[in-house]
């Protein structure tokens, strides 16, 4: 068999046992160019992307993936729908108030607050067939990691490139990621963030607690997997009244 039909059967097994993702009702093209396997197609949810592309770079021999995988939405919205609603709610984020907020559209960029020198960040919000790009300069990692989940909350959204450069340079780390994913769970009105916690190690988040109903349960796993640079999401949060 040549390399790259087995490398594409390779990863095709390694999809198809994985429960989070379902070929079936959500099938993947797989492909290979030289030592770097393309993923295309529609998945089920945030995180059936990242653990699809986590087995694929896994894979024997590859050196890298090329991610062309878009959620599915329960209602596709245009791109200026969803560009209007994720600038709205950045305007209003507390943590981004000294951020100047600019939104791209057509060849044309439009700012919506100027928050005078820059030294707050300036973020430009640009939405090409579902997919949002963020762009432009944060002043910490955790501010990057609000808007990216910002974007992902944004209905109609299909994926997420957060391309915001932190400024001054801040080194990532598992504390990090857990300090984000607390402002987030506070933010989220969907779930009790007092009720859960979190902790991370090597970017692996585990959430305990307990909250009162399955979506509430569901929805804090999904602002973590949600969450820049994190990889995988165990989920221990029980029901209980």
């Amino acid at each position: 068999m040549p390399a790259k039909e087995a490398t594409i059967r390779q990863v095709r097994g390694a999809l198809e046992n994985e429960p989070r993702i379902n070929l079936h009702r959500y099938p993947i093209k797989v492909g290979v160019a030289g030592d770097v396997v393309v993923l295309e197609g529609d998945v089920e949810s945030l995180a059936a992307k990242k653990l699809a592309l986590e087995l694929a770079a896994a894979a024997e021999g590859i050196r890298g993936v090329v991610d062309r995988l878009r959620v599915a939405v329960a209602e596709r919205r245009g791109d200026g729908a969803i560009r209007e609603a994720l600038c709205a709610v950045l305007l209003r984020a507390a943590e981004l108030q000294a951020c100047t907020v600019r939104a791209a559209a057509k060849g044309r960029v439009e700012t919506l607050r100027d928050a005078g020198d820059g030294r707050g960040g300036e973020i430009e919000v640009a939405v090409a067939d579902g997919v949002i790009t963020l762009e432009g300069t944060v002043i910490s990692l955790s501010h990057k990691r609000v808007a990216g989940v910002l974007a992902w909350w944004t209905p109609g959204c299909r994926d997420v490139v957060n391309s915001l450069a932190v400024v001054p340079a801040e080194e990532d780390s598992d504390a990090e990621v857990v300090e984000a994913l607390r402002l987030v769970l506070e933010m989220d009105p969907r779930v009790p963030g007092d009720q859960i916690t979190a902790s991370c190690r090597n970017f692996v988040v585990t959430l305990d607690g307990c909250v009162g109903t399955e979506g509430e349960r569901r929805q804090a796993e999904r602002d973590a997997w949600a969450l820049f640079a994190v990889d995988k999401v165990i989920n221990r949060i029980t029901l209980g009244a």
